[in-house]
């Protein structure tokens, strides 16, 4: 892998109200939420660290000052780009994907919603354009899945609860990473929903289309279904914390000892 194709751009998308982790929400942004004392974010950050991502764009709304703070103190080593989204009670993150556009043309950069805990080993095959996290379904989870052909390459996106008898689908993790020229593709797209008014989508309504009309491609990276959670709730919370309670060997020469995803023995 040359270093030019290597992903070294995070794009976090963090503006959101998290109104249904209330009241925990009621005075600090969704990424903040401790997950056994740990915020998400400083979590992420870690992960994102580890892997060398040296820069992030992050899109801000809802106590978006209390992200700047953390960040200039838990990420004062990687270079930041914020952009507000000014109308974030009522639009969706496919207008925050919008809003970041002419900060991400350029380089490949991962796209990754800042409400999901997992281990930093786990992004090693998403440092590559055109990847999509996934992970085998599990009952907690709900919202879009995807069908793959024999070589792992997504062919379809289906809505939540949306089943074809007979064919596999898996879960999106919401972890994305894209090439200059996906983008170009998916840019032109997400510009003809804003036009028309659609600022409520999910930018998963735009990969959806795109993929089935061929000219957008992805390649599956499997996580661990039992090694990651996206918190929404509460009740995704109290799960979420459930994936510390066992102790793991890991390997201290691969990922340093203090990863906050994982206490080490011996």
């Amino acid at each position: 892998m040359n270093d030019s194709d290597r992903v070294s751009t995070a794009l976090l998308l963090a503006a959101g109200t998290g109104t249904r982790l209330q009241p925990l929400t009621f005075d600090a942004p969704k990424c903040l939420t401790e997950v056994n004392g740990t915020p998400i974010l400083e979590r992420l950050i870690y992960n994102l660290r580890v892997q060398k991502i040296k820069r992030l764009v992050v899109v801000i709304g809802y106590l978006g000052d209390q992200i700047k703070a953390f960040l200039q103190q838990y990420a004062a080593d990687m270079q930041i780009e914020y952009i507000d989204n000014p109308v974030y009670r009522t639009t969706n993150n496919i207008y925050s994907l919008w809003l970041a556009r002419e900060h991400i043309r350029n380089s490949p950069f991962l796209l990754v919603e800042s409400d999901l805990v997992f281990e930093a080993s786990m992004l090693d095959e998403l440092l590559v354009p055109n990847k999509i996290a996934l992970s085998k379904i599990l009952p907690w989870m709900n919202g879009t899945t995807v069908e793959l052909d024999s070589t792992s390459r997504v062919t379809a996106f289906r809505k939540g609860g949306e089943v074809v008898s007979g064919v596999p689908q898996y879960k999106t993790v919401n972890i994305y990473s894209l090439s200059p020229q996906s983008w170009i593709v998916v840019e032109e797209r997400l510009r003809l929903y804003i036009e028309s008014g659609r600022l409520s989508d999910y930018y998963e309504a735009i990969f959806t289309e795109l993929v089935a009309e061929g000219s957008l491609d992805f390649g599956a990276v499997f996580f661990k279904k039992n090694r990651w959670y996206e918190v929404d709730t509460q009740a995704d919370l109290v799960e979420a914390e459930k994936l510390y309670d066992s102790p793991r060997v890991v390997n201290t020469e691969a990922h340093a000892v203090n990863d906050p995803l994982i206490v080490v023995n011996g």
